[in-house]
C-alpha cells in the first residue's frame, strides 16, 4: 500500500469521523422545530451544547489533510465549488450564533427566531454536505488544466439534490436516536416515537438513491464487480440499518446509536470504493478527473505529513472521547445549560 492509498484512506477516516459525530448534531438541529415547549427546545439544544463545537474539529481537520496531501483536488474542489463552500461556512457560523444567542434573552419572538435559525443552518449544512458528495461521485466539468468550467447551479444536478436530501434524512434518523440516549421522561417518549419515521424517511431515500446510482452512475458499481467479495461491505450496511429498529423496540439505545454510526460508516465506504482512485471525477471528459496520484503532493510531503498524522491525531481522538465522556448520561437543565 503506496503512500497515496494511506492518505485517501486517512482523509475518508477523517470526513467519516466528522460525519458520525456532527451528524447527530445536524440531526437534532433538523429535528428541532418538532418540539413545542421552550424547555423542551433547550432540551434539545443542552443535547449536544457540550460536544458540537468539538464534533466539528473533525471537519477542519479533513480539510487541512486534504490540502497539504492532494493539494490539487483541494485547489480545485474549493475554488470551483466556492460559493457553496461560502455557504456551508455562513450556515456553520449561523448556526453557532443560534446555540449561543438563543437563550440570551427570554423574549418569545426573540427564542423563536433563533429556533428556526438553529433548524434552517442543519438542515442547509446537511444538505450542502449531500450535494457535494453527490457532485464527487457524478463528476462536474474539468478542464485539461484540473480547473472547474461550470458555475454553482452546475452543481445543482438532480442526482446530488437526492444525495443532499438524503444525508439529511440520514442525520435525521441518527439525531433522533442520538436524542433518546440523552432524554428521559416525557420528552424522551416523544423522540422515541420520532425514530421510526426518520427510519422510513431515510430508508425510502437511501432505496432511491441507490436506484439512481446504479442506473446513471453505473462507474461506481465497477470495483463490487471487479472484487465481488467487497459487496460484503453492501450486505454490512443493509445489516446495520436493518438492526436500528430492533434495538429502538427492545430500548437498548446505545447499541442502536452504535448500529447507526455504523450505517453512516459503511455508507461512506461504499462511496469510497465507488470513487477509488479518483478525488474528483471529471464529466463529461473522464480523462482530466482528479486521481489521488496526479493531484498528491510529493512522496516527500505525504510521509512527512502522515509522521505529523499519526502524532496529532490519538489528540484530537483523545479529546473527542473525554469531552463525550465527561458529558455522557441524560440532559438536566440548569441556570447555566443553553
Amino acid at each position: 500500500m503506496d503512500l497515496n492509498i494511506v492518505w485517501f484512506l486517512l482523509i475518508g477516516a477523517l470526513i467519516s469521523g466528522y460525519a458520525v459525530l456532527d451528524g447527530f448534531d445536524l440531526g437534532i438541529g433538523a429535528l428541532h422545530l418538532f418540539t413545542k415547549t421552550d424547555e423542551e427546545r433547550r432540551v434539545m439544544l443542552n443535547s449536544i451544547g457540550p460536544v458540537w463545537d468539538g464534533n466539528e474539529v473533525w471537519l477542519v481537520t479533513s480539510g487541512g489533510a486534504l490540502f497539504a496531501a492532494f493539494p490539487e483536488a483541494y485547489a480545485t474542489v474549493f475554488s470551483g465549488f466556492y460559493t457553496a463552500f461560502m455557504l456551508l461556512l455562513f450556515a456553520l457560523i449561523f448556526r453557532a450564533v443560534a446555540i449561543e444567542f438563543r437563550s440570551k434573552e427570554p423574549m418569545k419572538w426573540w427564542r423563536r427566531m433563533w429556533d428556526v435559525a438553529f433548524s434552517a443552518a442543519s438542515i442547509f449544512i446537511a444538505l450542502l454536505m449531500g450535494v457535494a458528495l453527490g457532485n464527487i461521485a457524478f463528476g462536474i466539468p474539468l478542464a485539461p488544466t484540473k480547473e472547474f468550467t461550470g458555475n454553482f447551479f452546475t452543481l445543482l444536478n438532480p442526482f446530488s439534490i437526492l444525495v443532499g436530501i438524503t444525508t439529511v434524512a440520514l442525520f435525521m434518523m441518527h439525531g433522533a436516536i442520538y436524542g433518546v440516549m440523552k432524554t428521559e421522561g416525557a420528552m424522551h417518549e416523544k423522540i422515541r416515537g420520532w425514530v421510526n419515521n426518520t427510519i422510513i424517511f431515510f430508508v425510502v431515500t437511501y432505496v432511491t438513491t441507490t436506484m439512481a446510482t446504479l442506473i446513471y452512475l453505473p462507474h461506481m458499481a465497477d470495483h463490487f464487480k471487479a472484487n465481488p467479495y467487497l459487496f460484503i461491505v453492501a450486505i454490512m450496511n443493509m445489516l446495520a440499518i436493518a438492526n436500528i429498529p430492533r434495538e429502538i423496540f427492545h430500548r437498548r439505545d446505545f447499541n442502536a446509536f452504535l448500529s447507526s454510526s455504523a450505517s453512516i460508516l459503511l455508507l461512506l465506504i461504499l462511496f469510497a470504493i465507488g470513487i477509488f482512485p479518483n478525488m474528483v471525477i471529471s464529466n463529461p471528459n473522464a480523462a482530466n478527473s482528479l486521481t489521488i496520484y496526479n493531484a498528491a503532493s510529493s512522496q516527500k510531503t505525504l510521509m512527512i505529513m502522515l509522521i505529523v498524522a499519526i502524532i496529532g491525531l490519538p489528540f484530537v481522538m483523545g479529546y473527542t472521547a473525554s469531552i463525550h465522556w465527561i458529558f455522557r448520561g441524560k440532559v438536566k437543565l440548569n441556570k447555566t445549560s443553553y
